[in-house]
Parts: C-alpha cells; structure tokens; sequence
C-alpha cells in the first residue's frame, strides 16, 4: 500500500470517528447528594442505563454535591437550558407554584402510594403542567425517599414528651410546623453541624427518614427513636423541556425506560432499608417506640387552615381523600 492511500484511509478513519463522536448526546444531571449517597447510587444506575439502552449513543454525566449549585440554582439552570436534568421534591415547587407545598405538610401524605396517586392525580397533573409551561420543568416520575421519623435523647411514647423538646429542624415550614404544634422548640440548624449538637446535648432531637439517621450515625449519640412518620419525601425526576424536545422520540423512549428502571430499584432499595434498618438500629441498643399518631395529625389542624385559606380552597382535605 503506497503512501497516499495510507493517508487517505488514516483521514478516513479520523472523519468515522469524528462523525462518531459528534454522535454522541451528552446529558448533564446535577445533584445536591454527595457521592455515596442513595440518591447518587440511583443517578448513577440511571446514567449506566441511558448508556446501556441506547448502545452508547448517549451519556448522562453527573454533578453530585451540589457543584452546580444548591436545588433552586439547579432548577433555574433547568429553566435557562443550561442544564439538563435534577432532582427535586413535589413539594419544593411550592416556592414557585403555592399549592404545591401542600404535599410537604404534616400527616397529609400517608405514604409512597398516596404520594403517587397525588402526583397522577388531577391537582398533580395541573401543578406539572405549571411547572412545564411557566418554568420548563418536565417532570419524568417521582420515587420514594423515605418517611421522616424522629430521634430523641429521651423516649417519645406519645405527643405529650415533646413537651419543650429542643428539636433541631431543617429551615423549612413544614418542618418548623411539625416541632411546633407537636409541642417542641424547633431549633434549625446546618445540618453539618446535627451530630455535635446531638452529642452535647446542645439540642434534644432530631427529625429524618431512617437512612439518613443511619448514614449520618446520629444512633451513636440518640437513644430513642419515635416512628412518628409525619413527613413523606418523594424525588421527583426533573427533564429541561428545551432539551426534551430537542431529542428524538427513541432518546425521549430510552430516558423514559431508564428513569422507570432506577425509580423502581430507587424506591424498592429505601422501602427495604427502612424495614431493615429498624432491626439494625435495635441491636445497636436504640429504643423504638411508635406513639399513637392521631394526636399528631389533630395537633397540625391550625396549620391546615392557614394553608387553605393561603390557597382559597379545602385542599388539605382534598388530597387526604385522593
């Protein structure tokens, strides 16, 4: 073979896999979840899939730890197209559409199915829609991420214990509600700082779904965990609908499988963590109660008013019946 058709095979080759590359459709996902977290394992089976269904031909490149920004930087990313994928609470759309942040109140969600039914529900396609034409939101499916109990340096057989019970609380209503009206002092705190603050007593108690309690070790330094399950976190899938529709129907296929393939393993992994983890943490010596929780739910009724005149209308009671 003489020179020149070595060069024109070797240019050949270069413009094949240049034409290959080029091919290519790269995704980008950002996640406030740091690396090892259920969260991250779930974007990370999600992205092994996308690649895997589509031979390839697409790549879902993932930002954990909040690189790009916390979730409300992420969702404006998504808006602006600078961004493909996040995930995001039902919930959390409550900033920007009010009704919404009815699902994150106390003891409205009973569990992962409600929250699903809500979510396919008449007022949950109309909230979507919201999102989709005023923000850009496509939402893809929403999973389960576990129920919030509450942990304590003393035990909570029943409402009355968290009388003036120093709970260390996120800084969101929902959850500065709870410890209110169940009769504690909510305290908000980092939550890089939870762990410390349980260890010296600074507060009393703490409020997360059991993987958390696992993962952050708070069982070491809280001898008491209460199911007083008044919190469902869902994990809603969020798409940029500008890059949505910039794929072709088999890419919009493939997302679609591979979100349904994660969301399954996603919600079945937490459900049995949860199960599990009740029988890990009371051989760790941690006592586990389950008060009666219907005190609890009368207890939130003034925050339910507020919300439904907030909104003009009885949601509350409308969501609890779906």
């Amino acid at each position: 073979m003489n020179n020149i058709n070595k060069i024109t095979l070797s240019l050949l080759a270069m413009a094949l896999t240049t034409t290959a590359v080029q091919a290519e459709t790269i995704l980008k996902m950002g996640l406030q979840a740091n690396v090892g977290s259920v969260e991250y394992d779930s974007a990370k089976l999600l992205s092994d899939k996308i690649s895997e269904l589509s031979d390839g031909e697409m790549k879902l490149l993932l930002y954990p730890g909040a690189q790009l920004g916390d979730d409300r930087a992420m969702l404006q990313q998504l808006s602006m197209g600078d961004l493909d994928i996040t995930f995001a609470e039902f919930g959390r759309m409550g900033l920007w559409i009010p009704r919404a942040e009815a699902v994150m109140l106390p003891y409205v969600v009973k569990n992962y199915a409600h929250i699903q039914r809500i979510f396919n529900s008449k007022f949950g396609q109309g909230v979507r829609e919201e999102m989709l034409t005023n923000f850009n939101w496509r939402a893809l499916d929403t999973w389960y991420n576990g129920t919030r109990q509450t942990s304590s340096n003393r035990p909570l057989n029943s409402i009355t214990d968290f009388e003036g019970l120093k709970l260390r609380v996120p800084n969101a209503k929902a959850n500065l509600a709870f410890a209110k009206y169940a009769g504690a002092s909510p305290t908000p705190m980092a939550f890089s700082e939870v762990y410390l603050a349980l260890q010296t007593n600074a507060v009393d108690g703490q409020e997360n779904p059991l993987p958390t309690f696992n993962t952050m070790k708070f069982y070491e330094v809280q001898p008491n965990l209460a199911m007083t399950n008044h919190i469902v976190n869902d994990q809603m899938v969020l798409i940029s609908e500008d890059r949505w529709q910039g794929l072709s129907k088999d890419q919009q296929a493939t997302i679609t499988e591979a979100v349904s393939i994660a969301g399954k393993r996603h919600t079945d992994f937490v459900n049995n963590q949860e199960k599990e983890l009740i029988t890990f943490f009371k051989t760790e010596g941690v006592n586990v109660t389950y008060p009666d929780l219907a005190p609890f739910r009368e207890a939130m009724l003034p925050i339910y008013k507020d919300f439904d005149k907030k909104v003009g209308k009885q949601l509350v009671e409308e969501l609890s019946d779906i």
